[in-house]
């Protein structure tokens, strides 16, 4: 048996050389008045930017980051849901990849940590970003003090609102929270001006971050979608191949959802350049269906396009994503590697509403104990459905699913949801 800290990985994966074809790089509008690109070495973190445009397979992880990832508690568990199993009286094995597991509950303290560790090395001492759901502003809050850095976190205001909880976590961090949009950047104040009670969106808190970054002279991190992130989010997928070889499996299919796609990404990429698996499934909300809906263009990934245009699957950086019960899924986008996968058909897709993900929700914690996170619910559909297929198929195949958090910080989104559900 491997020491357990033996899994956590040396490097981290980067699939753009493994993709099908060539990336399509970021670039400016056409008619720009000044060059986005040039923008990103003025708000990120150099060593951040200079991932972003790497094109090495394995990215080493240094060792204070190695260290940190270790001290909070990775690896984290892979975990067999045996009774979900039972109750679906499915012929399928089922495994879940807990991040719920981490301090602050999800996955993005994955990418968190080392671009704060790359910020504290570059002198910098505060950092700046958005947060939808609050798992990220969280993270980055955790991650700031961590280092001994300042933060300002963005947050959605519907989100705000709807999870008092994150914002008391982040306040008791360190961070100053303020519930986008705010009166306290230019492009804030327009989209109030145009509608007081407007519930924000992630491009929206995106935009207002980088702006105030940009205005004060700190650092802005990028939480989702840039090639970065899901680069550090790869330890996922890189602790699970790990885990599923010490118990001798193999697996068939792989799940997770998508907001912006790193969670996704970080943890099927590393079996998709490994061609382990032979199906990959992303899951969206039906009520954000950049999915079915979306085109696969070039477009901004925040709402005021102040950031590099990129080529991604998009419902356009106007969309208002309607105040749903899964903030983190909130987002007019998704990650370009990702977006270029489900265009060549490597990934599949599927998309659930509210009624279908609170019934997967309750099947889990009733069988498996965990509350899941709303976003994470929607991998438990997909794998409830895939599970009941094997069933019909009688297939004897392995299902393995990333639980992206937990949602111990939703309640109050799982009791709006009982009264609208029944």
């Amino acid at each position: 048996m491997v020491n357990n800290e033996e899994i956590v990985p040396s490097y981290w994966y980067n699939i753009i050389p493994d993709l099908p074809k060539p990336l399509p790089p970021p670039r400016d509008p056409p008619d720009a008045e000044f060059s986005r690109i040039d923008l990103l070495r003025k708000i990120m973190p150099s060593e951040v930017l200079r991932q972003q445009f790497t094109v090495e397979r394995f990215v080493s992880i240094p060792k204070e980051v190695r260290e940190a990832y270790i001290n909070i508690g990775r690896p984290t568990p892979l975990i067999r849901a045996k009774k979900l199993e039972e109750f679906l009286n499915t012929p399928a094995k089922i495994y879940f990849k807990y991040e719920g597991a981490t301090p602050t509950g999800s996955h993005k303290i994955n990418t968190a940590l080392p671009q704060a560790y790359f910020s504290m090395k570059e002198g910098i001492d505060h950092l700046v970003t958005e947060t939808g759901a609050g798992q990220w502003g969280t993270s980055v809050a955790l991650s700031a003090r961590m280092y001994g850095l300042n933060s300002t976190i963005f947050m959605v205001k519907v989100s705000y609102e709807q999870k008092p909880q994150r914002r008391t976590i982040m306040q008791l961090y360190g961070a100053n929270v303020f519930a986008s949009p705010t009166p306290h950047t230019e492009y804030g104040k327009k989209v109030l001006n145009d509608n007081p009670n407007h519930p924000g969106s992630l491009g929206i808190a995106m935009s207002e971050a980088i702006e105030y970054a940009l205005s004060n002279g700190y650092k802005y991190l990028v939480g989702s979608v840039l090639d970065v992130v899901v680069l550090h989010q790869s330890v996922i997928g890189l602790e699970t191949m790990r885990q599923l070889q010490e118990i001798d499996e193999e697996p068939d299919t792989l799940v997770g959802c998508v907001g912006g796609g790193s969670n996704f990404g970080g943890f099927s990429f590393p079996f998709i350049g490994s061609k382990k698996g032979t199906k990959y499934i992303a899951v969206g909300s039906y009520e954000v269906p950049k999915f079915s809906q979306g085109a696969y263009n070039y477009d901004f990934p925040d709402s005021a396009g102040l950031l590099p245009l990129i080529k991604m699957i998009t419902l356009g950086r106007d969309y208002v994503p309607p105040p749903i019960y899964s903030g983190g899924l909130r987002y007019h986008g998704a990650a370009p590697s990702l977006s270029m996968l489900i265009k060549e058909k490597i990934v599949d897709w599927r998309e659930y509403n509210e009624k279908e993900i609170f019934e997967a929700a309750q099947v889990f914690l009733q069988t498996q104990g965990i509350v899941p996170a709303p976003e994470s619910s929607h991998a438990i559909r997909a794998v409830i459905d895939e599970a009941l297929e094997a069933k019909r198929k009688n297939e004897k195949k392995v299902i393995v699913f990333n639980l992206s958090g937990h949602g111990l910080l939703d309640l109050p989104n799982y009791e709006s949801m009982m009264k609208r559900i029944g």
